[in-house]
C-alpha cells in the first residue's frame, strides 16, 4: 500500500542538502475559495472554526509574522497541524487568526544536528514512509497514519511500537517552537535534551505537555538517546520487517454477562502479569475494542513482529489466556504483512460518523468486577444506538523504563491505555450521544468522582485524548484537579515554562496550561 503524498528522505545519507526556499504564506479570509476546506478538516465535525484569518505556513519565519500580528492586533491565535483534536481546542469561535502547518511536511536527516527532522504538518503516514523507505528506521508513534506529528508528539506520542521502543518522546533531541516571549516580539527557539542547553525545559514541555501551550512548533528532531557515530540508520530504532496481525471476534450474541466479564478480567489480568520491559511479548502490541452491543462484535487486534520464531506460539497463548473460562467462541484471523503497509493503513474509522467525544485515561491495575459491570450495563445499553467503543490498548514495556519527571509524560508504570469514545452522524443526536459516553466513564471511575484520578489502580488522563469535562466541577466530582488528571506533579514545572516562554498567555484554550 502507498501513500500519496508522502514525504521522501530529503537527501541520502552522507550527502549535505540545500532546502529550497519557502514559498509565501497564503492568507485566506472567509469568503476566499480555499477558506471551507481549511476551516474544516478537523476531524471532530461538532466543532468548525470560524477565523477572520487562516495562515498556511511554510516557514518559522512566517509563523513568527503570524504570531507577531496576532498578539498586535490582540487577535486570538491557535494552530492546526493533522486537524485531530478531539475537543474545540483549535475549532473554538474565540480563534481568530489559525496558522495552519500541514505544508511545512518535510521529513529529512539533518546533518548539522545529527538527527532525523520533522516538520510540524507532517502526517504521521509521512513519517513513517519517509524514514522506512529512507533509511529503515521508524519513530514509535501512533497507529493512524492521518494525524500530524504537530499535536501527537508534544503530547507524549504512543502507538504500536512503543512497548518495545518507547513513546515518541522518548526519542526527541530537539524542538523548535515559535514562542511570543516576554516582551510579545515572536522568537524562533530550538531548544534541546542538552541539560546545558538553557532552552532545556522549553524541550521538557515539548515532551508531553500538549501541544499550542507555549507556541507553534515548526519542527522536531529525533535521535534515540545512547546511540552513537553519524550514520543515520543507526540513530533511531529498526521496526520489524513484517508483522503479524490477528483480529479475534466475538459475537455480542454469545457474550452474557458472565462471558464479557471474564473475558475482560482475563484481559486485565494478562496484561497485569506481561507488562514489564522484558516480557517476550514487548514486541507485542493489541488493542481490545469493546463496542457497543449494536455493532455485534468486540474484537481483539494484535500486532507481532513476525520475523521472531516464537511469534506464533505467543499468539496462541495470548488468545488462549483471554479465553479461558470463556464459553463464547472466537474468530481468528491472522495476515502477515509487510511492516510499512501495516504502517500506513488508518486504524479506527468511522466512514460519515464523524461527530465525536471521547476521553482517556491510564490503568496501573486491571478493571475490578464492579467496574466491567458498568462497563457491560453501557455497552449493551439498548437505548443507545451511536458507535460507541471502549478502547483498551497495551501499554507497558520500554514505555515504563523512563522516569515520571524525565519527561512530562508523567504515567509510566501504566499496564494499559483507555479510550472511552463514541461517534455519530448527525447533529440531532450531539447531546444524547455526548451524555452516553459521559455515562460510561462516569460509571467506571465511579468510586473517584467519574474519572481515572491517580492511585495505585488508575493513573490520570492523556492530553492528547482530552476532554474538556475535566475541567468542569459539573462532571468532574472527584476534587482533583484536571491538572493533576492530566501532568500529576509535572504541572508545576509545566506552569514555569509557561511562564517563560509565553508569559501573557498568548497560547490558551479550554485545556492550556495556566501561566505559574
Amino acid at each position: 500500500m502507498g501513500l500519496s503524498g508522502a514525504a521522501t528522505p530529503a537527501f541520502a545519507a552522507g550527502s549535505r542538502h540545500v532546502a529550497p526556499p519557502p514559498a509565501p504564506a497564503v492568507i485566506v479570509r472567509p469568503g476566499d475559495i480555499q477558506y471551507a476546506a481549511l476551516a474544516s478538516r478537523g476531524y471532530n465535525t461538532r466543532f468548525v472554526a470560524t477565523p477572520d484569518e487562516i495562515w498556511l505556513v511554510h516557514s518559522a519565519d512566517q509563523v513568527k509574522k503570524a504570531v507577531d500580528q496576532a498578539v498586535s492586533k490582540k487577535q486570538r491565535i491557535t494552530v492546526r497541524s493533522g486537524g485531530h483534536c478531539f475537543e474545540d481546542l483549535v475549532d473554538n469561535p474565540d480563534f481568530r487568526l489559525l496558522v495552519d502547518t500541514k505544508e511545512m511536511n518535510r521529513v529529512y536527516f539533518d546533518p548539522d544536528m545529527n538527527a532525523f527532522a520533522v516538520e510540524s504538518g507532517a502526517t504521521l503516514g509521512q513519517v513513517y514512509a519517509a524514514l522506512y523507505q529512507g533509511w529503515g528506521v521508524v519513530l514509535p508513534g501512533g497507529v493512524c497514519p492521518e494525524v500530524g506529528a504537530g499535536g501527537h508528539v508534544a503530547g507524549g506520542g504512543y502507538g504500536p511500537l512503543s512497548r518495545r521502543f518507547g513513546l515518541s518522546v522518548d526519542h526527541l533531541y530537539a524542538v523548535e517552537v515559535v514562542v511570543p516571549g516576554c516582551e510579545g516580539d515572536a522568537r524562533v527557539v530550538v531548544a534541546t535534551r542538552r541539560p546545558d542547553d538553557p532552552n532545556h525545559d522549553l524541550w521538557w514541555a515539548h515532551t508531553g505537555g500538549g501541544g499550542g501551550n507555549f507556541g507553534i512548533v515548526t519542527k522536531y528532531w529525533f535521535r534515540t538517546p545512547g546511540a552513537t557515530g553519524t550514520d543515520p540508520s543507526g540513530l533511531l530504532p529498526k521496526p520489524p520487517a513484517r508483522v503479524l496481525k490477528t483480529m479475534v471476534t466475538w459475537q455480542w450474541s454469545e457474550l452474557t454477562e458472565a462471558n464479557f466479564t471474564r473475558l475482560v478480567m482475563n484481559h486485565g489480568a494478562w496484561h497485569a502479569a506481561n507488562s514489564s520491559a522484558d516480557s517476550p511479548y514487548a514486541m507485542m502490541h493489541s488493542s481490545f475494542q469493546l463496542f457497543s452491543s449494536m455493532a455485534t462484535i468486540v474484537q481483539l487486534d494484535i500486532t507481532m513482529d513476525n520475523t521472531l520464531p516464537n511469534t506464533k506460539s505467543l499468539l496462541d497463548a495470548y488468545i488462549a489466556a483471554l479465553s479461558a473460562g470463556v464459553s463464547a467462541t472466537p474468530k481468528v484471523d491472522s495476515q502477515d504483512q509487510a511492516w510499512l503497509d501495516f504502517a500506513l493503513t488508518p486504524s479506527v474509522t468511522y466512514a460519515n460518523w464523524t461527530r465525536h467525544k471521547s476521553m482517556g485515561g491510564y490503568m496501573r491495575k486491571p478493571f475490578t468486577q464492579t467496574q466491567v459491570g458498568a462497563l457491560y450495563r453501557s455497552l449493551t445499553d439498548p437505548s443507545h444506538t451511536g458507535g460507541g467503543l471502549v478502547y483498551l490498548a497495551a501499554y507497558g514495556g520500554k514505555i515504563n523504563t523512563v522516569g515520571s519527571a524525565d519527561t512530562a509524560m508523567a504515567q509510566r508504570d501504566s499496564i494499559l491505555k483507555i479510550w472511552y469514545a463514541s461517534n455519530w452522524p448527525d447533529a440531532a443526536r450531539d447531546q444524547s450521544e455526548v451524555d452516553w459516553i459521559r455515562g460510561v466513564r462516569e460509571g467506571v471511575h465511579a468510586s473517584t468522582g467519574g474519572f481515572p484520578v491517580p492511585n495505585d489502580q488508575q493513573d490520570g488522563l492523556y492530553i492528547n485524548y482530552p476532554d474538556v469535562d475535566s475541567r468542569d466541577p459539573k462532571y468532574n466530582t472527584s476534587g482533583v484537579p484536571w491538572s493533576t488528571l492530566y501532568y500529576k506533579d509535572n504541572y508545576p514545572r509545566l506552569q514555569r515554562v509557561k511562564r517563560a516562554y509565553d508569559p501573557k498567555n498568548v497560547f490558551r484554550n479550554p485545556l492550556s496550561i495556566d501561566p505559574a
